[in-house]
């Protein structure tokens, strides 16, 4: 089975990360992804495997809410675009998650970063990763190009990377995820997914805890409690330190992270969920 999400040490919490993503300016890569497909089906006529996914659709837009300890540190989007692009025959999500620092975190740690996954509809798996970093003023980028046919990824500057078959980004392993079925899942069960991330294969994993009802602002929802398994004295002082929430129905929506690190706690709180696919698990 593959996991509920993807959390990575290196570089930090990636949902804190994608919750710090900022919205900047729109990346048109519909021509490199429509090259990247046409390519690859010149290479290998065998079609991609199908993955179902009922958690999500075009139009969902997801809003968070950042806290780094007291401080209301700053606000992320994570959004489905309406339209889907058709390349090529195969239809694509673009996704993209953008988020700013506010307030005081603003003025003394100005974050403005944008991820973006162009994402196959059918196959759950990615074309195309862009990535655009501005945190404190130190900027960099990432255009990973995904060819599934022949297991590499084209990075840039004559940089390809073996991958394995089911290989996700950051952005696209958390959309992957959520259309995974959990109604079967059992305190203890481990669940685990394969990430490219910063030139590295990442095999992520993740525990399921138990169920539990939280408060949101929102409103109260039944949710599934997931533990990452992390790595203790980098970032984390116990594996125990980092737990996700995500709503116990059809639509899997993270509610909440919630992470205690070696400086302090951070915390990500949904504010706002549109253009959900299923109902919710929202308690009256």
């Amino acid at each position: 089975m593959q996991t509920i999400k993807h959390i990575s040490i290196k570089g930090g919490i990636t949902l804190a990360v994608i919750a710090l993503f900022s919205a900047g300016y729109k990346v048109d890569k519909t021509s490199d992804i429509s090259e990247a497909i046409q390519t690859q089906s010149q290479i290998n006529a065998d079609q991609l495997p199908t993955a179902v996914n009922k958690a999500f659709k075009q139009g969902e837009v997801l809003t968070y809410r950042m806290h780094y300890g007291m401080l209301n540190a700053g606000v992320a989007v994570l959004e489905v675009k309406p339209d889907l692009i058709e390349v090529s025959g195969r239809k694509v999500y673009h996704i993209v998650g953008s988020g700013y620092t506010i307030g005081s975190t603003d003025w003394f740690f100005k974050v403005r970063d944008r991820y973006e996954t162009y994402m196959d509809k059918d196959a759950m798996l990615p074309w195309l990763f862009v990535r655009r970093v501005d945190e404190g003023g130190y900027k960099f980028s990432q255009d990973y190009a995904f060819n599934h046919y022949t297991k590499k990824v084209d990075i840039g500057n004559n940089e390809k990377f073996d991958i394995p078959a089911g290989i996700q980004d950051m952005v696209s392993a958390f959309y992957s995820a959520r259309s995974m079925d959990l109604s079967n899942a059992k305190a203890g069960d481990l669940f685990s997914i394969t990430c490219f991330v910063d030139k590295e294969i990442w095999p992520l994993k993740i525990k399921f805890i138990g169920k539990e009802t939280i408060d949101t602002d929102i409103g109260k929802f039944r949710c599934l409690k997931f533990r990452p398994i992390v790595q203790k004295g980098r970032v984390f002082k116990k594996e125990e330190d980092l737990n996700v929430w995500i709503s116990d129905d059809d639509n899997h929506l993270p509610m909440r992270v919630k992470a205690d690190v070696l400086i302090g706690s951070i915390k990500m709180d949904i504010t706002s969920a549109k253009n959900l696919a299923n109902p919710t698990s929202k308690v009256d």
